[in-house]
């Protein structure tokens, strides 16, 4: 994550940080479900003191963000710029830290339709995903060579998949050539996205 520049102000914890947190809550809920994060670029007031665990879980200043509704409602003025992520109003935005994504997926269904099967996740913040071209899947090699499956959620926003979750979804698999080699992945919306080399599954 990118370090706070010398003209950053400090925006550590502080009543008036506590105070932003509350402001920005309040934002959340003005605007309702979509937020165009994207289009506002206020300046950057410095990091307040919270973090996503790589488990999903939001502390602030060291305690668990308890209530899910706010943790949905800060997900909505969550915001990637470069490698920092922000937590941005139209008057201010203040980093954050996160250890590895903002979001986990822990559960999806199978739609059938015209192109096949489409895979729609539910992140722990109450996004609503369907992989495709827009809103892919990637996978890397996690400890002891397990794989973690990312999915895209908005911006430069991921959701990691659970354990668990991962293994069913390499129950709905199979395998394509490309480039003149047969892979095994994941079929979703029209697109596919590749595991491995399919001999690696057999």
């Amino acid at each position: 994550m990118a370090e706070a520049g010398p003209s950053d102000k400090e925006c550590r914890s502080t009543p008036e940080n506590d105070a932003r947190l509350v402001n920005l809550a309040q934002i959340s809920r003005t605007f309702g479900e979509a937020l165009p994060v994207e289009s506002w670029h206020p300046p950057f007031c410095g990091e307040i003191d919270m973090r996503i665990a790589r488990d999903g879980t939001w502390f602030y200043q060291g305690s668990r963000i308890e209530r899910p509704a706010l943790v949905m409602l800060f997900s909505r003025l969550l915001r990637k710029d470069g490698e920092r992520y922000v937590l941005v109003t139209p008057a201010e935005c203040a980093g954050i830290q996160v250890d590895d994504v903002p979001f986990f997926a822990a559960e999806f269904e199978v739609i059938e339709g015209p192109l096949g099967q489409s895979l729609a996740f539910r992140t722990n913040a109450g996004d609503e995903v369907i992989a495709g071209s827009d809103h892919p899947l990637r996978f890397e090699t996690g400890e002891a060579n397990g794989l973690v499956p990312y999915l895209h959620v908005r911006g430069g926003l991921w959701a990691r998949l659970t354990r668990a979750l991962t293994v069913d979804l390499i129950a709905y698999g199979s395998t394509q050539e490309i480039d003149g080699e047969r892979m095994f992945g994941i079929a979703s919306a029209g697109a596919f996205f590749p595991i491995a080399a399919a001999r690696e599954f057999e």
